[in-house]
């Protein structure tokens, strides 16, 4: 029943929810405003901007951009597929599906492969999934094929690929392990039920130590054995109590950071824990509501909570270090840190820096009209941002 119906109820809970955007986008809260008078306190270099395709769209996926070995490699869901220069923005290759042959279904008007979640790079093998369920390994020196897998439901998240696997999440809570050179099904995890109503997208996959770890759509982190998909232990991060459907919701695939061996997880209407790796013991945890990842730097965690207001904590005790109010309701993307300054982008097409030991407000720029929902990625010293058309733009901090 949940599975067969699971698109509907994903276009339901996209138009009741839609994974905490589209509702808010309405402005059922106006975005704060960004002040008139402010004065940069760091200097940002764009360093060039870029389109792959129509980007995710409507489709409520968060498209995220790779970087491995200098070259940038990005997706869209009506079917295209390149790999840039990442200093430079020039396009080294540019693949389509919109043409007969190796996806093996499709014609010119219709796209055969909605890639969705982003593309994963290990080596010369790029895998990547789709909104139809599929996912393909390519060879990321050129895009030419090399397999493909069909899974019982989309990958909104990126594969990871790890050795000699490609693990994979989908929208109907299975995790699959994938044999990297064949695409055949090596194991498949499936949790046996996800909740009915729940926040549209996944977070990604984390592996250590041969321990693949997740976030569930009811809740929980999840430690699973890489070799055979086996659960070790799993932990509550969220109740899921409240009057309503939607104050019940309590996601928590937001995406797993792992910093020696404390892993550190976040749920909807739930707590921001702190996680012993190897026994699955709880350190501590903080009450704390978000639908976004999160970054750490140093001593501390950053997070966005469902207000859009960005909070430090402490990684070793919860205990919270500052709280920005300045992007309140601009419906922010999750944090990722680029030296001192925490990055975030919002709903109008800004991208925000604030400072990490403050968090001051210290530089905006702005790349599109269109809203970013996806992390920033921080590669070196700079930093990725793609909005929902599939504007990429490269950022570098000057000095000043």
């Amino acid at each position: 029943m949940k599975r067969h119906s699971l698109g509907l109820l994903a276009i339901m809970a996209t138009f009741a929810i839609a994974g905490c955007h589209s509702f808010k986008k309405e402005n059922i809260q106006p975005p704060t405003p960004l002040p008139d008078d402010f004065k940069p306190t760091v200097q940002v270099e764009k360093l060039w901007s870029n389109s792959v395709g129509e980007g995710a769209g409507d489709s409520g996926a968060r498209l995220r951009p790779t970087v491995v070995d200098g070259v940038l490699y990005a997706d869209s869901t009506d079917g295209k597929l390149v790999a840039m220069d990442a200093v430079s923005g020039k396009k080294l290759w540019s693949k389509s599906s919109k043409t007969h042959g190796w996806f093996g279904w499709g014609d010119k008007k219709r796209p055969d492969a909605f890639y969705a979640g982003g593309p994963a790079v290990s080596g010369d093998l790029l895998a990547v999934g789709t909104l139809d369920g599929h996912v393909y390994g390519i060879n990321a020196k050129d895009g030419s094929p090399r397999w493909d897998a069909t899974l019982n439901s989309e990958v909104l998240a990126s594969p990871l690929i790890n050795g000699g696997l490609v693990l994979v999440r989908t929208q109907d809570g299975r995790i699959y392990g994938l044999d990297a050179g064949t695409g055949e099904r090596r194991w498949v995890y499936d949790q046996g039920s996800v909740p009915l109503l729940s926040l549209r997208g996944n977070g990604a996959l984390l592996a250590a130590n041969g321990v693949v770890f997740f976030g569930t759509d009811d809740g929980k982190l999840v430690a699973l054995r890489e070799d055979n998909g086996e659960k070790l232990w799993e932990q509550k991060l969220s109740t899921g109590e409240g009057r309503t459907d939607i104050e019940r919701l309590n996601d928590a695939d937001n995406g797993i950071l792992l910093d020696g061996t404390t892993l550190y997880g976040s749920a909807y209407h739930g707590n921001l824990v702190a996680i012993d790796g190897p026994s699955g013991r709880p350190l501590w945890a903080h009450q704390f509501s978000t639908t976004d990842g999160l970054a750490i730097n140093g001593n501390a965690i950053f997070a966005v909570n469902d207000e859009s207001q960005v909070w430090a904590f402490d990684k070793n005790s919860g205990s919270d270090i500052w709280k920005n109010d300045a992007l309140k309701y601009r419906w922010v993307t999750g944090p990722a840190v680029q030296g001192n300054y925490v990055v975030v982008g919002d709903l109008e097409g800004y991208v925000h820096w604030l400072q990490t030991g403050d968090g001051a407000l210290a530089a905006t720029k702005r790349l599109s009209r269109k809203a970013i929902r996806a992390q920033p990625l921080v590669v070196g010293d700079i930093v990725y941002v793609e909005d929902v058309e599939g504007r990429i733009g490269a950022y570098r901090l000057s000095a000043r």
